[in-house]
């Protein structure tokens, strides 16, 4: 660490730097990141894009009284190395080392913790509602980009704003990007906002006050584009307020509102993100405005680091990678290929012979393999940026009109669709197909990200059919079984490499519903053990089995594909056979397969004993890989041989007394 770095262990130490001293801790810092997130990755991009911001907050306000509000929070290493971190900074995301995302548990310092877009300014205005309550003075600040104003979440926030509080900050940060590049109309027109902006005034306090400051007069001339505001983008009307309004879409020339300011927030900017004096000069005045500010603040995502300017979907997130050059290891020549990367060519080939399928991402293109499809078939493929909601209805009206869409959300991701997968999916019976990667876990980011719950949420609900593959080939299979069922279905599948195993030319329909039998028993006289391993963890069902058998067992191995329906005789028939059953999933204990197996036992009166292997009751953290994770956690084939051992230790118990045991 070069020597300003080295002077700030505080946020009070950010507030002795001058201005000079400031902008040589800004290029500290930006070194710190492209070499401290090297060996383990990260969200690098974001980060260098608000390096000068985040430093302009601490110069200005105070935290942990003042309380700043950061939407997803992937963006929030800079915070981190400025309050108390920085010796433990090249520890993030990897075990027992800080959280990739704001955390309460880490740190006094972050007020609200995330993971999900959309959220802050709900968050932002409870806080200021409860210190309004409460009498109190500090001062909260939230920072959301502008792909959070494609969240619905955050018109609601928006639209209470004026209402409830008369001292609030938003902060406007626009990289035009959120992990692809950010569609539709609102990206748009803050990018019209950018290159013809309609008014060239800025409000009169905030003149006089700049010009009194250090330097004001150049911080007027770079700020003296402003005030026009993100206007009516969000409505047709056109309010006759002045003739000198610039003509940008040829639709002829007149004024229309300030979308801000009818929410009743005040707007400052565009203003240069980079520019510490002219941030620390907006948010000073901004600190002293007595009604709701909204600043827009302009920023460079990967600033100072050629290969994230090159590339910004590529660095927003990312694993190791060369800090000089920027590149990332190679795959090794025949290496299995990443299950996103098997969805997405699985996409192209199924949309080449059915004209009715399409396929949609939720800002994700290349996290879900969607990509693919955009780039061999843009006309089949739609983008609705973070706005899953939103998503899964749209999808829902292309269904009603003969069409099969397929939406590729994150498990975690598409919680946040739950009532719209209930109300507008399940209830009028729709195909729409849902592709739900990182469902499992995401084992840098942690519990924001871990898909531990799908299983759970969408069993519950009638119509559905939902399925899991242990492999890439049948995770093809099942894409291709999905276009031909007419109700709601879901495939669950983790996050990165699959199995390896080899492909058909062509995927092939599988019976609903059914299993498959990987493994019978051999040996009438020996102890059976059926184990029942879902998805990912069919692998360790088979390795568990080898193990066991040279320890005298005789087990059955079954791939139970369906989580709904399950196969009722299979595990009907097993349940019979075995002298113990051993259900496997990549998925919390609660409501999830084991619990399905459990309810069909009750119902079918079979008495044999479960161990289930799965997630406990809690919210897992976050580690430098998974294999980590389960072993802590009890989900390897080492803890699932010594609970079968231990089972059968017991003494001579018959298996309705095992059962009870």
């Amino acid at each position: 660490m070069s020597r300003y770095l080295d002077m700030v262990d505080a946020p009070e130490h950010v507030k002795k730097l001058t201005i000079p001293q400031l902008q040589e801790l800004a290029a500290d810092i930006r070194t710190e990141l492209i070499e401290g997130l090297a060996k383990g990755g990260g969200h690098l991009g974001p980060n260098l894009g608000v390096v000068e911001l985040t430093i302009a907050l601490h110069k200005v306000f105070t935290t942990p009284k003042d309380k700043f509000v950061w939407d997803v929070s992937h963006q929030v290493y800079v915070h981190k190395i400025l309050t108390g971190r920085k010796n433990r900074f090249r520890t993030i995301r990897q075990t027992d080392g800080l959280n990739g995302f704001a955390l309460r548990t880490e740190s006094e310092h972050d007020c609200f913790g995330a993971g999900h877009a959309g959220t802050a300014l709900s968050a932002a205005l409870g806080m200021a509602a409860a210190r309004d309550k409460r009498g109190t003075d500090e001062q909260v600040v939230c920072i959301f980009g502008d792909a959070a104003l494609t969240n619905g979440i955050s018109f609601e926030a928006m639209n209470n704003v004026a209402h409830t509080t008369k001292k609030f900050i938003g902060i406007l940060n626009d990289n035009e990007w959120s992990i692809a590049k950010n569609v539709g109309a609102i990206s748009g027109y803050l990018n019209k906002l950018i290159t013809n902006p309609s008014y060239n005034k800025l409000a009169k306090e905030f003149e006089s006050f700049v010009r009194r400051l250090p330097k004001g007069e150049l911080a007027i001339q770079l700020a003296h584009r402003a005030e026009g505001g993100v206007k009516g983008a969000l409505t047709s009307v056109g309010l006759q307020q002045t003739t000198q309004a610039i003509d940008t879409d040829g639709r002829g020339g007149h004024g229309s509102p300030v979308f801000f300011e009818e929410m009743g927030m005040r707007y400052l900017g565009p203003i240069d993100g980079h520019n510490l004096p002219l941030l620390i000069s907006t948010l000073e005045f901004a600190k002293q405005c007595d009604h709701p500010i909204v600043i827009h603040v302009l920023t460079q995502k990967g600033k100072g680091y050629e290969a994230a300017l090159k590339s910004p979907e590529k660095f927003h997130g990312l694993g190791p990678y060369n800090a000089s050059t920027g590149e990332t290891p190679a795959s090794k020549p025949g290496s299995p290929p990443a299950y996103q990367d098997v969805m997405g060519q699985t996409m192209v080939k199924l949309c080449k012979k059915n004209v009715d399928i399409v396929g949609l991402t939720a800002a994700m293109p290349t996290g879900t393999g969607m990509k693919h499809l955009e780039k061999a078939m843009p006309e089949r493929y739609f983008d609705v940026g973070i706005a899953e909601e939103h998503g899964v209805i749209f999808a829902a009206g292309m269904a009603t009109m003969g069409y099969r869409p397929v939406v590729a959300i994150y498990s975690t991701f598409l919680q946040r669709a739950y009532d719209c997968i209930h109300h507008d999916v399940c209830l009028q019976d729709l195909p729409v197909i849902f592709v739900m990667d990182r469902a499992g876990l995401s084992a840098n980011d942690g519990p924001t990200h871990h898909g531990l719950f799908d299983i759970s949420y969408l069993r519950c609900f009638p119509n559905v059919i939902a399925m899991a593959p242990a492999n890439e080939d049948e995770l093809a299979d099942m894409m291709l079984t999905c276009t031909t069922i007419n109700h709601p279905t879901f495939i669950r599948y983790p996050r990165g490499t699959a199995e390896g195993v080899p492909m058909k030319p062509e995927p092939q329909l599988i019976e609903v519903g059914k299993a498959k039998i990987t493994q019978t028993f051999t040996n009438n006289k020996q102890r059976k053990v059926a184990l029942f391993g879902l998805g990912p963890m069919h692998a360790i069902a088979l390795k568990t089995a080898a193990q066991l058998a040279n320890e005298g067992f005789d087990c059955a191995v079954i791939n139970p594909r369906f989580t709904k329906p399950i196969d009722a005789a299979a595990h009907e028939t097993y349940g019979h056979e075995a002298d113990l059953v051993v259900t496997l999933e990549d998925h919390v204990l609660i409501g999830g397969y084991g619990s399905a197996v459990l309810e069909l036992f009750s119902e079918k009166h079979v008495s044999t004993p479960v161990i289930r292997i799965g997630w406990p009751d809690k919210f897992i953290e976050h580690a430098t890989t998974q294999d980590e994770l389960r072993a802590k956690y009890g989900l390897s084939v080492e803890n699932t041989v010594n609970r079968v051992k231990a089972q059968f230790a017991e003494p001579a118990l018959t298996k309705k007394q095992l059962a009870i045991a």
